[in-house]
């Protein structure tokens, strides 16, 4: 695959989920890893202001010890993040170049657009910040990654048409998810002309050990290959993807990754039929049937955070990841300025405009017992 004007193998080192030791990133085991990655041809790293460490980690394992044009590094601007002023924000790329040590960056992205946080990036005029520095020579091309819906993506590519990527969390669980809606934010991108990077093709790593009912279909299709295998090569089949990213945080995960990347051209008839039969049966498995409408929020008095209190309920029913599911509950509800489930009143209100019908009243009070919420 082409990067733009460079030939790429499609699997990219995302630098969220490094290897830690003592609590701190262990710059030793990174330097392991970044060697047997560059050995087997990949060269495609993605590291953000906002990951604690791991751009000083990235500029000491990869920086310092190879040639800065034999590698794209990617980092990105998160100025929703304790930004009040332009330059505070202009503030994170400066901060990034140093971290890094790059002189350049090859991928630039304004980080995480979408709902309230596409507001900070226009206040601030970041976009022509970026476009300067494109000019300058400090950045080589202008993307952003995106967490919303496809009408929203629609119009940030019609506004900026001066974007030439976007980064979209795409995976086969959430590929008709109405919720999460990758299929329609992908579609959009490819609508407008974008290239696409892929970000969470294993879902944070839940699809590397995916529900039982969906591990035996993998398993039984092709008994040697593992379950991440499937949802990154799902995601790196798909037309005009520039690279898919996984957050590898040993080098076992490396390893695996490598052996069915290196040499990946495409999903067959056969292996995209056993996807749809994967996710046929995550869809069998009882969900909460919310699609995020957030009727239900408009008439809230407690202005709970309902749809993402579902969100990360289905979260832990599908893989059983308490800690992981706490933590999409924390982002979704706190993040996003809503109160939990424990502050329900029990009023009815929700389940009065729910189109799903869902007993909205019964499902927050066992979210709340799940997540362990107690009243303030």
């Amino acid at each position: 695959m082409k990067f733009f004007d460079q030939e790429i193998k499609k699997l990219g080192f995302g630098l969220m989920r490094l290897p830690k030791k003592d609590e701190e990133i262990d710059v030793e085991q990174v330097k392991v890893m970044i060697d047997r990655f560059l050995a087997a041809g990949f060269t495609y790293f993605d590291t953000a202001w906002a990951y604690t460490g791991s751009e000083d980690a990235i500029r000491q394992a990869l920086v310092e010890r190879y040639p800065r044009e034999s590698v794209q590094l990617a980092t990105k601007n998160a100025a929703w993040i304790g930004c009040q002023t332009r330059e505070d924000a202009i503030r994170q790329f400066e901060e990034s170049l140093e971290r890094t040590g790059a002189g350049y960056f090859d991928n630039y992205l304004l980080h995480n657009l979408g709902e309230m946080r596409t507001q900070a990036f226009d206040k601030f005029d970041m976009w022509s910040f970026v476009k300067e520095k494109k000019a300058e020579g400090k950045i080589r091309h202008i993307g952003f990654s995106f967490h919303s819906t496809p009408e929203e993506l629609e119009e940030i590519l019609i506004a900026h048409p001066e974007a030439e990527f976007v980064q979209l969390q795409i995976n086969y669980a959430d590929w008709e998810n109405p919720s999460i809606q990758s299929r329609g934010v992908y579609e959009m991108a490819r609508k407008y002309g974008k290239a696409v990077v892929i970000m969470e093709p294993l879902k944070g790593g839940l699809l590397a050990n995916p529900p039982e009912s969906v591990a035996e279909i993998l398993k039984e299709a092709e008994p040697e290959r593992s379950a991440a295998s499937w949802g990154i090569r799902f995601a790196a089949n798909l037309d005009g993807v520039l690279v898919a990213l996984s957050g590898m945080s040993d080098l076992a995960q490396m390893e695996d990754n490598i052996s069915f990347m290196k040499d990946f051209d495409h999903m067959n008839a056969e292996q995209l039929q056993v996807m749809d039969k994967a996710r046929e049966a995550l869809g069998r498995i009882p969900l909460i049937p919310c699609t995020t409408c957030n009727y239900c929020a408009k008439v809230c008095p407690q202005e709970i955070g309902i749809s993402g209190t579902f969100m990360a309920k289905n979260i832990y029913t599908l893989y059983g990841d308490r800690e992981r599911a706490a933590g999409q509950e924390r982002w979704l509800v706190g993040g996003h300025g809503r109160k939990q489930a424990v502050e329900c009143i029990r009023c009815g209100a929700c389940e009065g405009v729910c189109p799903q019908h869902i007993q909205i009243r019964e499902e927050l009070q066992k979210a709340a017992e799940l997540f362990g919420q107690k009243k303030a």
